[in-house]
């Protein structure tokens, strides 16, 4: 008998996490006869058929910044079947005037509302930015904090070598002995549990700036000669994320209006003695790797860059990654409106739902306070390649 690979072994691991996964729980004692049978309403479908009239501020909107940032999603999507028209007409447009992009846009795409399992079409918008960071490739007094490159014993098991219908899902996790369990949290991997000895890519002076860099997923280090480095998302412990910001307000420590990210950073300047232990209750942790000098803005999830104040993240279980968004919000902390042709070419760990985006504001300390600031409600619409739009829902919108 052959021996079991590392690939068999790490496969059947997998199968057995799944199994756990799917295992069909004891059935429940029936109900009195006299019992009313609950009412279950089918899930709401995510997308809705608009029409262009439907999106606030179409007309008026300048699609010139768009129409450059969707040339940088077909960079990635070009050779997908169903982006092949949208990315040559893209690449062939001879005017790109205004009243010329509206009808490449029009008569390209097709416009859906998105909406959420209940059926409502609000959602949370946030902000996320490019920061900047002094730091060091040695550990001195001053440069006290690692940034972590991925560690040797993180495991990433693609779970669509196991079953097909999982495939782009992946299991972060880890073996002790025969066994693959849930990687190390932020705090396990603080305390030198991880093997991340000999991992660390730079060391940076500030903890807070580094707890905010891992939820930006991109940066630049700033080097004592003065020199920069950019430094972007290599992978992640698959731990989940947890708002300490919420933690905050719930410790009664800040006011909602003041868990902004600004408001945090304060409260971590005045109570030293008890960050640790905040910033330990988000066991998500995230490790880098250092990027070319050369690339213009961070690469998002798509592997393109970003473009400032036109780039979202997004959840790619309800949204396709690299379409065009319409998103219409407010600016951070007004009323004022906010709409404007989008590109979801970036993910992440909080961004979880269907009506829900991360607003990329770009790099330098402007981008900061806005990103910071950002807690906005907005609604959102998909514009699919005509020819690939979603099929019709399972179930009607309600109007709201």
């Amino acid at each position: 008998m052959k021996p079991y690979t590392p690939r068999v072994i790490l496969a059947w691991c997998a199968s057995l996490l799944l199994a756990a996964c799917h295992t069909t729980p004891p059935k429940p004692p029936a109900p009195p006869v006299a019992a009313t049978p609950p009412v279950i309403s089918p899930p709401v479908a995510p997308y809705a058929a608009s029409s262009w009239d439907k999106l606030p501020d179409w007309q008026s909107t300048d699609l010139l910044p768009s129409y450059s940032a969707l040339q940088q999603s077909c960079r990635a999507l070009k050779n997908k079947a169903n982006w092949q028209t949208a990315c040559s007409r893209a690449e062939t447009l001879t005017q790109t005037d205004n009243t010329s992009l509206h009808l490449y846009f029009e008569s390209t795409f097709s416009p859906y509302q998105v909406f959420n399992p209940d059926g409502s079409k609000q959602g949370l918008i946030t902000g996320y930015y490019e920061p900047r960071l002094l730091g060091s490739r040695s550990k001195t007094k001053r440069f006290a904090y690692p940034i972590y490159g991925v560690p040797d014993d993180l495991l990433t098991i693609d779970l669509g070598d196991v079953y097909p219908q999982l495939k782009g899902m992946r299991l972060r996790g880890r073996l002790q002995g025969k066994k693959v369990l849930p990687y190390y949290d932020r705090a396990d991997i603080e305390q030198g549990k991880a093997a991340v000895q000999g991992r660390e890519l730079f060391w940076v002076d500030n903890a807070v700036e580094l707890f905010f860099l891992q939820i930006q997923g991109s940066g630049r280090i700033e080097l004592p000669d003065g020199s920069s480095v950019k430094i972007g998302y290599a992978d992640q412990n698959g731990q989940p994320y947890a708002s300490i910001g919420k933690k905050l307000i719930e410790m009664g420590e800040l006011k909602l209006e003041q868990a902004s990210m600004q408001g945090i950073k304060q409260w971590g300047e005045q109570h030293p003695d008890k960050l640790p232990a905040l910033l330990a209750q988000n066991p998500s942790y995230v490790f880098f790797r250092e990027l070319p000098d050369q690339l213009s803005a961070p690469l998002g999830a798509l592997g393109v860059p970003l473009t400032d104040a036109y780039s979202i993240a997004i959840d790619p279980r309800s949204i396709p990654l690299g379409a065009p968004v319409f998103l219409s919000t407010t600016y951070p902390n007004t009323s004022q409106p906010l709409n404007r042709l989008m590109l979801a070419q970036d993910t992440g760990g909080a961004i979880r739902g269907a009506v829900r985006a991360d607003f990329f504001w770009g790099y330098g300390e402007e981008a900061s306070v806005m990103a910071g600031r950002m807690k906005q409600d907005g609604q959102m619409w998909v514009l699919f390649p005509k020819g690939s739009e979603p099929p019709p829902p399972a179930a009607t919108i309600p109007a709201r």
